[in-house]
């Protein structure tokens, strides 16, 4: 029987590097389906990692080439494919389920898309979150680093956001996600943002909302107040967001206070230190630790770091009121190398599925 257009996607994108499971009950296919029509499922199961342009798709597989260059607008319009400049114009290429396809969701996610994402995250997504390299890194605040440390401008958050030309903010699908199947946290909602190198990129964009530089510097501040972790995409290039994250909603980090992977996401190359000198054991910092990382010695009344689980974020550092705990670079040998683009990202990880990168390119 020949496989429906949701099935051929779904296999598509379980071909990519990030990988889209199936599950025995076809979660992963009722999603689809509430995201694509049946013809843009069609198309977009052919589409490759690297771009092409709407006439080059369509020789390639033979399409009407009016008929893929509207689908193809379409998708783009719907946020659904990625979309850039090629040498030949226009180029389109197929985007991951995660991160990717679903964190585009902000207008049509309701409580029924909700439940069946969550169906099918507790039954699927143990087998992609283990995988390294893990999807995102962690990246802590520059003030939060020891004065006078080296660091590379892919290991701050606020580095991040200088380098970039347009800003701008959304809720965390993630926690709406969560509050439409009765499970919401405390924390705040429009802290997930965005990032381009195209100036005024966001303007007039009807879910995002756009952002100067010192306004995205801000909600970066606002959601280490809040105590939220910040973490993008796991390359030395191409970061284009900043996810604040918390384990109580987070779909990565999740992964670990729910389904004990402890590698779901990369550590920075820091980790925290205590100033016995000048630390009280008040326990604040342990209350803001999402990691466990933090502990009382009873014996001494001081804070100690568990170093192997510490994934560097420096959320505790601000909040303890003696300035007792620092971020500080770890060994070199214990600091986990950052792939340098997304394509050698993908080529890591597609090894590590034991999958040809190669299908999709």
């Amino acid at each position: 029987m020949t496989p429906s257009p949701y099935q051929q996607l779904a296999t598509r994108l379980d071909s990519l590097p990030n990988g889209f499971p199936p599950t025995e009950d076809g979660a992963e296919l009722r999603l689809l389906e509430m995201i694509f029509t049946p013809e843009e499922a069609a198309l977009a199961s052919q589409l490759r990692i690297t771009l092409e342009t709407s006439k080059e798709v369509a020789e390639r597989i033979g399409g009407d080439p009016k008929v893929v260059r509207n689908l193809l607008k379409g998708l783009a319009r719907k946020m659904l494919i990625e979309v850039g400049r090629t040498e030949n114009g226009l180029g389109y290429g197929i985007m991951p389920f995660v991160v990717g396809i679903y964190e585009m969701q902000f207008a049509t996610l309701d409580a029924e898309m909700a439940q069946v994402f969550e169906d099918y995250y507790q039954q699927a997504f143990s087998h992609v979150l283990g995988v390294t390299p893990p999807f995102q890194r962690v990246i802590p605040v520059s003030e939060t680093i020891q004065t006078g440390m080296e660091i590379g401008p892919f290991e701050s958050a606020a580095d991040i956001v200088t380098g970039a030309n347009a800003w701008g903010v959304v809720d965390c699908i993630c926690r709406v996600q969560q509050a439409l199947i009765g499970n919401p946290c405390e924390h705040p909602l429009d802290v997930c943002m965005v990032l381009s190198k195209r100036p005024g990129v966001f303007d007039n964009n009807p879910v995002i909302q756009a952002q100067t530089q010192a306004e995205a510097l801000a909600t970066l501040k606002r959601a280490a107040d809040a105590g939220l972790v910040h973490s993008v995409s796991n390359t030395q290039e191409g970061n284009t967001y900043i996810c604040n994250c918390c384990t109580c909603s987070c779909g990565i980090l999740r992964g670990m206070s729910e389904m004990g992977i402890a590698n779901v996401v990369a550590r920075s190359a820091f980790v925290n230190q205590v100033d016995e000198d000048l630390c009280l054991g008040c326990e604040i910092c342990v209350d803001y630790c999402q990691f466990n990382a933090l502990t009382l010695d009873e014996d001494d009344g001081l804070i100690v770091v568990k170093e192997v689980s510490c994934v560097g974020c420096g959320v505790c550092v601000p909040a303890c009121p003696e300035e007792a705990l620092i971020l500080v670079r770890r060994p070199e040998d214990e600091i986990l190398p950052v792939p340098a683009t997304e394509r050698e990202w993908g080529e890591q990880r597609a090894a590590e599925r034991g999958i040809d990168i190669n299908v999709v390119l």
